[in-house]
């Protein structure tokens, strides 16, 4: 099985929070408020999340979370970049190793998957159309989805070299359909994480 290793949830929530308590007491309340509201995600959906809450785990007065996020909405946005980020940059990382091009897709879904099944509340934050509505996203989460779509359109121009870019494409939608399909069935409980990534390397195996 091949997976790119990621920190626990409840190791990341510890680590999360002692970095926003760590950044209060320096003076960076910007930081500990996101922080502690990416430490609340590692717990509970972002929905459930008010800032009344994060200004609690933070340890600041609950009127301070108004002066960085504004109001809830810029909260949850500010939610989902952060998600969003982290999963670029599990990707990222993987096409740096310069694998082999089948490989280098099969491994790019399972992280994909791996991040849906230990980040939960994250995975759904990012593609809530409430939060990054589809077609308008924020200027922070904008250059990340074309670094998501570019590496996998990269992956698939690996894999068919000599394919015209109407193929190209059907297939960089094939590949993140397979993985984001996955990802949602083992998140709902439907597909155990051992059958979501042998589904994923079927599907690769078999791909033309």
């Amino acid at each position: 099985m091949w997976t790119v290793p990621r920190s626990s949830t409840r190791e990341r929530c510890r680590t999360m929070l002692r970095v926003s308590r760590s950044s209060y007491h320096h003076g960076d309340l910007a930081h500990a408020l996101e922080a502690a509201a990416m430490a609340l995600l590692a717990e509970q959906p972002a929905a459930s999340i008010s800032l009344r809450e994060v200004a609690r785990r933070a340890g600041v007065s609950h009127n301070a979370p108004y002066h960085h996020f504004g109001d809830r909405t810029q909260l949850l946005k500010v939610l989902a970049e952060r998600s969003m980020a982290d999963l670029v940059a599990g990707q990222r990382a993987i096409e740096e190793k310069g694998l082999e091009p089948r490989e280098q897709a099969l491994r790019l879904g399972l992280d994909y998957i791996d991040f849906a099944l230990e980040r939960p509340h994250a995975f759904a934050a990012i593609y809530d159309p409430t939060i990054c509505v589809p077609g308008s996203p924020t200027a922070t989460m904008a250059p990340l989805i074309e670094e998501q779509e570019q590496i996998l359109y990269r992956a698939a121009r690996a894999m068919m070299r000599e394919a015209g870019e109407r193929e190209l494409q059907a297939r960089v939608a094939s590949l993140w359909g397979i993985a984001h399909g996955l990802a949602e069935l083992g998140r709902a409980g439907h597909l155990s994480p051992e059958a979501c990534r042998a589904a994923l390397t079927d599907a690769v195996e078999h791909l033309g």
